[in-house]
């Protein structure tokens, strides 16, 4: 029986780091951040480590499951002061505040939040400190989750909009300053031209619908939701 004098070289292993969950994400809020989340896919993720999506697999089930990662990651930068129930609206708009600068700093991921109810640990001990304080403050406990969920939808909401004309602006290539004025001055225009005898409010107060900046409008709606709650305060608080 001959044989051949040719053998099979030894595998060949290229040496890569072993993955984890964290850097995952991390990855794949780099992407999210520069092109938004209809960029990231888990193949997308795995080409940053010069690997294939099996890779993650071991780590993150599914996009799904990373978005949701992804989304309580960001909720882990909300700072959480000890309670100061004597100034619970207050404490309270501070928190959206935040809440609404890291949305805003993320790109689009706040859409996230608005197809799925954030579960994560960050995101709990986020609601967990709000109807903490808002039932320190006199709420009923019902009524605190209730703005829980009803504020937070605003900001998340809010910044996802924000995430919208970002894109619109540099798409246009222009300053965010410049592409506000040019929509505000160009919506003016269409109230205005509105037929007075169908639309006179509207054609007649077109400077009022298109006054203030988006702080300015962000800042009036937290007013009005949160302001609102002290009607629903107990002086007893449960």
């Amino acid at each position: 029986m001959k044989t051949t004098p040719w053998q099979p070289l030894p595998d060949r292993k290229i040496a890569r780091v072993p993955l984890d969950r964290e850097q995952i994400i991390d990855a794949a809020l780099r992407i999210s951040d520069a092109e938004g989340i209809d960029a990231v896919s888990m193949r997308r993720v795995a080409a940053e480590f010069d690997t294939g999506p099996s890779s993650l697999y071991a780590h993150v089930a599914n996009k799904d499951e990373l978005l949701r990662l992804m989304f309580d990651r960001i909720c882990g930068e909300i700072e959480l002061p000890p309670h100061e129930p004597e100034r619970w609206q207050q404490q309270v708009k501070e928190l959206m505040r935040n809440t609404h600068q890291i949305l805003l700093a993320h790109n689009d991921l706040a859409r996230v939040a608005l197809a799925m109810i954030p579960n994560g640990p960050n995101a709990l001990r986020a609601s967990e400190w709000m109807l903490g304080l808002t039932i320190k403050g006199g709420m009923p406990p019902h009524l605190g989750a209730w703005a829980n969920e009803r504020i937070f939808l605003y900001v998340t909401a809010d910044a996802y909009e924000a995430s919208l004309w970002r894109a619109q602006m540099r798409y246009l290539g222009l300053p965010r300053a410049e592409a506000e004025l040019r929509a505000r001055n160009e919506l003016g225009v269409y109230f205005a031209d509105l037929p007075a005898d169908r639309f006179p409010y509207l054609s007649g107060f077109s400077g009022a619908m298109t006054a203030g900046t988006s702080e300015e409008r962000f800042e009036f709606g937290l007013d009005l939701l949160i302001d609102g709650l002290e009607r629903y305060v107990s002086r007893s608080p449960e």
